[in-house]
């Protein structure tokens, strides 16, 4: 999308993304706008069990417009969460490694904090 799109977005041409929508919705929310105001079209597939024909097809669940740069932007842009929360996360992992008597170390709380 970076590279092909800053391309694409100088020659002044639209391009179109087929995603499993399972992916998709793992994305940040990108800001949509009209199919004409639109330099990518985003189309989310699926698949589904046809009961006639038993086997899965795919199917497009849904078309997403959106500009370049503000897709752009959105993605590239990361929304981390507070720093504690994460050192939190890793020091309960750690301490489901260390055993009953754990050695006598610093947590990771202290260390960030110094």
């Amino acid at each position: 999308m970076l590279f092909k799109g800053g391309i694409f977005k100088a020659w002044n041409k639209k391009q179109t993304v087929a995603i499993q929508k399972s992916f998709f919705d793992t994305l940040p929310t990108l800001p949509s706008t009209t199919k004409a105001n639109a330099d990518i079209a985003w189309f989310l597939y699926d698949l589904k069990f046809s009961k006639s024909k038993k086997i899965y097809c795919l199917e497009l669940i849904e078309t997403v417009y959106t500009e370049f740069e503000a897709a752009l932007q959105r993605v590239t842009t990361p929304e981390p969460g507070d720093v504690s929360g994460f050192v939190d996360i890793l020091q309960g992992k750690l301490d489901k490694h260390l055993d009953s008597s754990p050695p006598d170390a610093p947590s990771l709380s202290d260390i960030i904090s110094k």
